[in-house]
């Protein structure tokens, strides 16, 4: 095939090539293409103009090293725990079953949301079917009991976004893999500083909710049974234990993170047998549901392993590597210019198309400068919690939108978000100051 149309690239020098690299990748996102075939496009087109056609088998080899990692099988485990928890009443019942310990306090409900987002964030680490859940189940419920509009909808959009931080987070496991460190300790160092984000969510609820008890009315009590309560306990308890044979497993150094997987899958469904839910509808939805996900999920990283690993041979990543750490000798300096280079590309890219195309770049720094990658693991994860909420694309406001009532537009939901975001921000700059909390 003749490849002569393509210009020769190795004039513009390693400068040029990257600045027309990131130009083409901006103009190319901007016509509404898929990320996944942008990045696979660019770097065909890099590889043929600075190696010629011979290049192409690097190509390749690049894409099979990704897809053919053996933890990558996880991800789809860990989907479709989130999609047979998506189809089934187990969410609910969780919902109500949280009446019962939530207890009778003001804001009691949106407490409630919280503790419900936290167990279904260590049972899947799937975002979009969280926030989803709480807007259908948790939201109507606060509105009409008169809880501030803003504050109801800051807490289901946060809370559904807590996935990212609590194991089984997906997105620790994608970074393990571009990243080469072990997922396991991920998800150990993530769990204190996960529950801490969470903590302070709680703490300004509560904060807000004696300041101005307007703002989260004390519900007025329901009178549940002993055998009621029985009932719905029953059903948090199901799932209390498959977050312990999931998570307990992994800590435990029983079972890998992809064995881990394939138990809470097991569990899951068991619990759905147990309840009476287990159907053939069921399962071909979750499955369905689950291959739509992970499907995403490997284009971008194929589209997004080729491009990484053109940039690498013709020497960028080494060059774009002496440019960050030219910005200062501080080298928390240089952690912090790194993290706000993530919080714009947050706002205009998904995570996993982040995760790919960074990590490659930004690990090896992390380590010269003498930094754990096991800890900036955890800092990228805080730091994409804050990209799910931000303007102008934050993918929790629009999943919230969605199912929300026709009276709440994206701009509330963008501005309910706001001191959601700064709780963010400072749980990562603590993390930034104080590694320790890792466990780093």
């Amino acid at each position: 095939m003749d490849f002569s149309f393509i210009p020769d690239l190795q004039a513009l020098g390693i400068e040029g090539a990257t600045l027309a690299m990131f130009i083409s990748l901006l103009a190319l996102l901007l016509t509404g293409m898929p990320l996944a075939f942008v990045t696979l496009l660019v770097a065909l087109i890099f590889a043929l103009g600075w190696f010629g056609p011979m290049a192409l088998p690097l190509i390749t080899s690049r894409i099979f090293s990704f897809v053919n990692s053996f933890v990558f099988v996880s991800v789809p485990m860990f989907v479709l725990m989130a999609a047979i928890l998506d189809r089934s009443g187990i969410a609910r019942d969780l919902f109500d079953a949280m009446k019962v310990l939530a207890g009778r306090i003001r804001g009691g409900v949106a407490i409630q949301t919280l503790m419900v987002a936290v167990i279904l964030a260590a049972m899947s680490g799937i975002i979009g079917g969280e926030v989803i859940l709480l807007g259908l189940l948790a939201l109507p419920q606060m509105l009409r009991l008169g809880y501030d509009r803003r504050l109801a909808i800051g807490v289901c959009c946060a809370g559904g976004a807590l996935g990212t931080m609590v194991p089984p987070s997906i997105v620790l496991i994608i970074y393990g893999l571009t990243a080469n460190v072990s997922i396991g300790e991920l998800f150990t160092s993530a769990f204190l500083p996960g529950f801490m984000l969470a903590s302070f969510y709680a703490a300004y609820i509560l904060f807000r909710a004696y300041m101005n008890p307007e703002m989260a009315p004390v519900a007025t009590p329901e009178e549940i049974t002993t055998r009621e309560k029985l009932r719905l306990l029953k059903g948090l308890f199901l799932l209390v234990l498959v977050v312990i044979f999931v998570l307990g497993s992994i800590y435990g150094g029983i079972a890998s993170v992809t064995e881990a997987s394939a138990i809470g899958v097991i569990g899951v469904t068991l619990s759905t047998v147990i309840r009476g839910e287990f159907s053939k509808d069921l399962i071909i939805g979750a499955a369905k549901q689950t291959l739509r996900t992970v499907g995403m999920i490997v284009w971008i990283g194929i589209g997004a392993s080729a491009l990484v690993g053109v940039f690498n041979l013709m020497g960028g990543i080494t060059f774009v590597s002496n440019l960050i750490q030219g910005v200062s000798e501080e080298p928390i300096i240089v952690i912090l210019f790194m993290m706000g280079i993530l919080f714009v590309l947050g706002m205009f890219l998904d995570w996993v198309g982040i995760a790919l195309l960074c990590m490659p770049i930004f690990v090896p720094i992390v380590r010269d400068l003498g930094y754990d990658p096991v800890w900036f693991g955890v800092v990228f994860a805080m730091n994409m919690q804050v990209s799910f909420l931000s303007p102008p694309f934050g993918p929790a406001a629009f999943y919230l939108k969605s199912v929300a009532p026709d009276d709440i537009s994206l701009g509330e939901i963008f501005r309910s978000l706001l001191p959601f975001i700064c709780l963010q921000i400072l749980a990562l700059f603590i993390i930034i100051m104080f590694p320790g909390i890792t466990g780093h």
